[in-house]
Parts: structure tokens; sequence; C-alpha cells
């Protein structure tokens, strides 16, 4: 555990998580709990549930373990950069993310306006004020299999998304200081394991 010095005092940082796992309810696939540790979160899932074999477009959830790349924030949303050990960026009004299956630049972040299609990181709806890459279909892209997969804010009412985990912002905020390089996130009936320390993650679906 980190020590941090506050206020003329040691205090103690917890330790980052090795896993989070994600399981749909049988009542609802498109409903969900997040299990961190001790706590279990209600979370949304894609509107298709959850599928091993995720195409673009589908609005299923994939299926596997991912490890958490890094993510953004809305600077006009919190002036002080949320706590986290993970790296995370300041959202621009011309951040986007190509989901254009054709285009060299699919599945990755880019610069708005783009030639060809792309969705903008800062949302009017709020569901990107934090935002987390999950690392699926990013290392190596395959064309078609799927794009912007994040743990992101959750609508009202946990209402599906398009594929990505969604979390209520305050559940999301508390949950960002105890996520770091080495957390992975097991969506669906899935074998993982936390990292051993000092072991790199894998890269990748």
């Amino acid at each position: 555990m980190n020590r941090i010095e506050e206020e003329g005092r040691t205090t103690r940082r917890p330790a980052a998580l090795g896993l989070l796992r994600v399981h749909p309810l049988p009542t609802d696939p498109t409903k969900g709990r997040l299990v961190a540790g001790p706590i279990v979160l209600p979370c949304a899932l894609g509107r298709a549930g959850v599928r091993a074999d995720k195409r673009e477009g589908d609005g299923a959830s994939p299926r596997g373990v991912f490890r958490l790349r890094g993510g953004y924030y809305r600077p006009d949303r919190f002036p002080v950069r949320p706590e986290s050990p993970l790296p995370l960026r300041a959202i621009r009004p011309d951040d986007g993310w190509c989901d254009a299956a054709g285009d060299r630049r699919y599945n990755r972040p880019v610069r708005l306006p783009s030639p060809t299609r792309a969705e903008t990181l800062w949302r009017a709806d709020g569901l990107y004020d934090l935002v987390l890459d999950l690392d699926y279909n990013r290392g190596p892209i395959r064309p078609c299999r799927g794009s912007a997969i994040f743990l992101h804010v959750a609508r009202s009412g946990f209402r599906p998304t398009e594929g990505c985990v969604a979390l209520r912002p305050d559940d999301l905020r508390r949950l960002l200081r105890r996520l770091g390089p080495g957390t992975r996130i097991a969506i669906g009936s899935v074998t993982a394991r936390p990292l051993r320390p000092g072991r790199r993650p894998r890269t990748g679906a």
C-alpha cells in the first residue's frame, strides 16, 4: 500500500484491485453486477447482452478478460484530475474515437472532425465525463470486431449501452481510486485470476 502525507500525518492509499468481475443478471442481460473486492455495484451492459463473438454495431458487451489502458475525464466537470493510479487525460472538445471499420484508425482515438465515422468523447449527456478504455480489440485491432468499448457513466435507470459497461457516476469515481495498470476486468462467464505482483498485463482481448 502506498503512503500519502496528508496534513502532517501519514495515511495509506488502498492497493489497486487485481480483478473486477462483471456478471449479467439472469433476469435481464442488459444489466449486471460489477464485483470489486468486497464491493458489489449495479451496472448497465450492452443492449444485446454479453457475447463472445462481438461485431461492430451489434450492441453486445464483449465476453472476455481485458486490462484497463487508462482513460479520460471532462475538465469542466472535474477541475481537479480524478484520483486514480491509472493514466487519465483531460478530454478536449475535438477528441473522438473512430468506429469506421474500413478506416486504418479504426478503434483508435482521433481528432474531430474526422473524414470517416467517429464518435465524440465530449458528450452533452455526461456519459463520458469519466471514461476508461477497456482494451477490447486494441492489439491487434481486427476490423468489424467492435470499437469504443469503455467503462463509463451509466444512463438513468441503467438503460442499456451500445456494448460498454456503465456505472453510477459516484460509484465510478470511487472505483477509480482502486484501479491501476495491473487491474483487469472479466466480463461474463470467463476464467480469470488477478495478475501476480511484478507481472505485466497482456495487451488485447
